[in-house]
């Protein structure tokens, strides 16, 4: 072998060999972008639709999913239904939490700021607790309608799985994304058991108990479906009447459970109004700092005797 074919062969190797590390570096490339495509989209299994809008603090987000509690703040936001993430959801607390807190410093007293800080986390972990129960609420309500469906889809020889997405696409948000979720778990191959379960622990509630009770142990058992969803339907509806009456005799219970609260916070309002500096003076000193959290204690121990005295559980 002469020095020319030499120098051929090692310029068609080397030639060679780059042309296989470009692609290789292309491929991987695309896989890298494809996986990443993949574990954004799955992280947001469950949520509420995107809406196209571009998600902020994704870093957070992905750091937040990985701790307990960060996982427990998701479920609680998509059974809320929020197009919220939970680090979106983190970083607007933490901000409200700051806001309050600066606040409640500059225009109480330095010692109340700490205070209003703990009040803006509060506010923002029952403000997620008020969405779910709100959206429980109307999920209740829509039961009796998604029954019916049920009952008619099954009575006219359709199969449950086919008439779980018929009802998907007639009824409203919640029922009908929460069941847009289970049809779409249907057919990627989740069985019944386990998407109905899903549905029962992101919105638990009695009635909608029942009616997973009674779809799986109807699907299983392969018994009358039709007429259990239509006596079922006909409770559901009773249920609902009575749930109304009881929370329209409620409601004044529970605005004094908010009104005793805001008094109390409005008399400090009114006291270093009428007297300016008066808080400045009452928490200057060991003693009216220790009375101000008894206060607030107290306050907090009256919410929540109040609102576990008016729970009435229909």
């Amino acid at each position: 072998m002469n020095l020319d074919t030499l120098i051929t062969l090692t310029t068609g190797v080397t030639l060679l060999t780059c042309a296989l590390a470009v692609v290789g570096v292309h491929v991987y490339a695309k896989g890298h972008a494809q996986r990443a495509a993949l574990v954004e989209r799955l992280s947001y299994t469950g949520q509420a639709p995107l809406g196209g809008r571009r998600r902020r603090f994704r870093d957070l987000d992905r750091r937040l999913r990985r701790t307990r509690a960060g996982r427990r703040l998701e479920l609680k936001l998509v059974a809320t239904g929020l197009d919220v993430t939970p680090g979106e959801f983190f970083v607007y607390m933490l901000a409200t939490v700051a806001g309050l807190w600066l606040v409640g410093q500059a225009v109480l007293a330095p010692f109340f700021g700490p205070l209003a800080g703990l009040l803006g986390l509060w506010a923002a972990l029952q403000f997620l607790n008020w969405q779910r129960q709100k959206r429980i609420e109307k999920f209740i309500n829509q039961l009796p309608e998604l029954a019916r469906i049920l009952a008619n889809a099954t009575h006219a020889g359709l199969a449950l799985r086919t008439a779980i997405g018929m009802a998907a696409e007639e009824l409203e948000a919640p029922a009908g994304e929460e069941l847009g979720k289970v049809a779409d778990q249907l057919a990627i191959g989740h069985s019944i058991d386990d998407a109905l379960g899903e549905l029962a622990d992101r919105l638990p509630s009695r009635e909608l108990v029942v009616l997973v009770t009674t779809l799986v142990l109807s699907n299983r058992a392969g018994g009358q479906v039709v007429g259990a969803l239509r006596n079922l339907t006909e409770t559901l509806e009773e249920r609902k009447e009575t749930r109304r009456e009881v929370r329209t005799q409620l409601s004044q219970v529970n605005m004094t459970s908010y009104a005793v609260p805001v008094l109390g916070v409005g008399a400090l309002f009114l006291m270093d109004g009428v007297n300016d500096g008066t808080l400045d003076r009452m928490t200057s000193s060991a003693v009216g700092q220790a009375c101000v959290i008894v206060a607030f204690g107290l306050y907090a121990v009256g919410f929540v005797l109040i609102r576990r005295m008016s729970r009435i559980d229909v």
